[in-house]
């Protein structure tokens, strides 16, 4: 491991000036596909899954809380923390936590790649069908998958954030005003607090607490936090209101699709399709009930949405292989160090943008599929336990381990995270 890094403080002033890896958290979790099942939530059961949203949110608040606060108070990332987890393979260079990430990473990322570059062309092949920039799917696909690596490839930290805060300034404006414009049920939307199972509820239950706000990008927060040079407790406090905000985004987001559904689809029983594609006869309901212009403006919010879902992934989790490829290199990590120009980092990003492509010209092979699934169903239940661990051992400093509150709320993760894993892994298996 490596020695702890110089530490650093605030400067003087307002903390809210600080901000900036939370809403970049906030941006890459909150992709189409959580508006999505969110939408679809709100389309079958009205308001009365609101609470979970807001349960979701909170328990995400405290996974990322943790992911930092282990960042800041031991000065290691969280893929060190992993190493230290058990016995080490290979000279001390791989253990168990380690060697599942590193195959998570490489199949997740191929997979995932072709994912985001196809949810991220879908909103602009609908909005520029009818004009001379007309282009298939899969070209636009590729461009989206090209312009990232160009953006992330090219700049550093500061940029990248710049870019994913006005990402956020237009889904707030598209998604939240989408929601002003249909005008939410109030009393009904008071009622959705109160927790209720409506028959046939669970699995969406289920999904709207565990799945709606990121899953590998908790993780890269710390990688983000480093970035933007916060290191040493001192930018703890600092760290849970960024932490807070940025999550406070996601539920509003998720509370302003919920009502979208509630109030556009549910009372209408509209049906969408299954994945990104339910978003865009959503476009297609809004331009038969509100006008073009509406329509229009929530395809831009379609692409903002998926499109920082791809950059954040492009930048945060090729931060994450770096660290990987460093110490599996027997090379000693630094957290204080831009990895962005490394090759590690830079092959990861090539990665994640050209081999993915292939995908986009065959159906999917099966067993990849199969190992996708399974894989990145394990993810979550793997992050919150090894946070349970990591936090309540001397690998962090006594003042900093967690407390009853951050125990309960992880072991919940970690618990609810695991009955999702077995749904899926049923689903794949079964």
């Amino acid at each position: 491991m490596s020695d702890a890094p110089t530490e650093t403080a605030p400067p003087p002033g307002s903390r809210w000036r600080l901000i900036g890896p939370g809403v970049v958290a906030a941006a890459t979790g909150v992709g189409a596909g959580d508006l999505v099942a969110t939408l679809v939530a709100g389309s079958k059961f009205g308001y009365a899954l609101l609470w979970a949203a807001l349960v979701g949110t909170l328990l995400k608040i405290s996974l990322a809380e943790a992911v930092g606060r282990w960042s800041l108070a031991s000065g290691r990332t969280i893929f060190e923390g992993w190493s230290s987890l058990g016995p080490g393979w290979f000279g001390g260079r791989l253990n168990w936590a380690s060697a599942y990430f590193g195959v998570y990473v490489v199949v997740w990322g191929f997979v995932y790649g072709a994912t985001a570059m196809t949810a991220s062309a879908l909103p602009l092949a609908a909005l520029l069908d009818r004009t001379p920039l007309a282009l298939d799917l899969k070209a636009w696909a590729m461009i989206c998958g090209v312009l990232g690596l160009i953006l992330v490839w090219f700049n550093r930290y500061p940029v990248f954030e710049k870019l994913m805060t006005g990402l956020v300034a237009v889904m707030f404006v598209t998604v939240v005003g989408l929601a002003v414009i249909v005008a939410p049920d109030l009393p009904a939307l008071i009622r959705g607090l109160i927790p209720t199972l409506p028959a046939g509820s669970a699995f969406y239950t289920l999904g709207l607490i565990g799945g709606v706000g990121g899953t590998i990008t908790l993780a890269a927060y710390g990688y983000w936090i480093g970035q933007k040079g916060w290191r040493g407790p001192a930018w703890m406090r600092v760290m849970r209101l960024d932490n807070r905000v940025g999550y406070a985004v996601t539920g509003l987001f998720v509370i302003a699709m919920l009502i979208v559904g509630a109030e556009l689809l549910y009372a209408s029983g509209i049906a969408l399709a299954g994945g990104d594609r339910g978003l865009l006869d959503l476009d297609r309901v809004l331009r038969e009930r509100f006008g073009d212009l509406v329509g229009t403006m929530f395809l831009v919010g379609f692409f903002a949405a998926s499109f920082s879902s791809l950059i954040g992934v492009w930048q945060g989790v090729s931060l994450m292989f770096a660290d990987f490829w460093t110490h599996v290199g027997g090379r000693p990590a630094d957290p204080t160090t831009t990895r962005e120009s490394s090759r590690p980092y830079r092959g990861y990003l090539l990665w994640l943008t050209f081999p993915p492509m292939l995908l986009l010209f065959m159906d999917r092979p099966f067993g990849l599929i199969v190992a996708y699934g399974a894989l990145g169903a394990l993810f979550m239940p793997f992050l919150a336990l090894t946070l349970l661990w990591l936090l309540n051992s001397r690998r962090t400093p006594a003042e900093w381990r967690s407390r009853a509150l951050s125990n309960a709320m992880l072991a919940a993760g970690g618990v609810l995270f695991c009955v999702l894993a077995g749904r899926e892994l049923i689903g794949l298996f079964g």
